[in-house]
């Protein structure tokens, strides 16, 4: 886990986190890579935050990253 300088009480801490990934393809499309480096990138990156959130005791994470509707989207 990366160091930070100080975090709050943990009383002052969150329980619960909602992420919406969103924009990984992208950024990975931006950089002239295929859509499924961006992906993988956003995999990695989620990981990372979900540790640090177990690591620090916040006891809920929710990722949204699909929806039907997104295979209407060009």
């Amino acid at each position: 886990m990366e160091q930070f300088p100080q975090l709050p009480p943990q009383q002052f801490l969150p329980r619960h986190i909602g992420i919406i990934m969103d924009g990984n393809g992208r950024w990975a499309k931006q950089r002239g890579l295929p859509r499924s480096v961006g992906h993988k990138a956003g995999a990695e990156t989620f990981r990372k935050i979900a540790t640090f959130c177990r690591d620090i005791g916040i006891p809920y994470l929710t990722a949204y990253a699909f929806s039907t509707e997104n295979w209407k989207r060009p």
